[in-house]
């Protein structure tokens, strides 16, 4: 079973992420945070697998949480997502040591593919279109 945490400041979508998540085989939606600043006692008590982290919050945006949790808990792998996508913010994930990227808007099976992947070492990077790579990092 893979453990999920979802982080995203609107309700609204957390709400849909844990519905959707929780209705795939083998995937449990096991904590949710509103803000970056919650995530690492957060993930030291519910422990994920994957943690789907919102780029854009207030007070910590996402890198910097991801920052935070991977020197904290670095076996634990951060997908990171948003409503949009540009150079920097795909930059920004990487630097801070995300296992892949998607946009919100996207196909609700991508996501799904997408945390499988990324939980069993894969990565989920955009593209024209998304696709996700399963499979070790290169």
């Amino acid at each position: 079973m893979t453990r999920v945490l979802i982080v995203d400041d609107h309700a609204f979508v957390r709400t849909g992420l844990i519905a959707l998540l929780n209705a795939a085989d083998g995937i449990a939606v096991v904590g949710e945070c509103a803000d970056g600043a919650e995530v690492p006692a957060i993930a030291t008590r519910v422990r994920p697998d994957v943690v789907l982290m919102d780029v854009q919050m207030p007070l910590i945006c996402g890198p910097d949480a991801t920052r935070t949790l991977l020197t904290r808990q670095p076996t634990v792998r951060v997908l990171m997502v948003s409503a949009s996508m540009t150079p920097r913010t795909l930059g920004d994930a990487t630097a801070a040591g995300a296992s892949g990227y998607l946009l919100k808007g996207g196909d609700p099976q991508t996501l799904i593919t997408a945390v499988r992947a990324v939980a069993a070492g894969g990565t989920a990077w955009p593209t024209d279109p998304v696709s996700v790579h399963p499979g070790p990092s290169p």
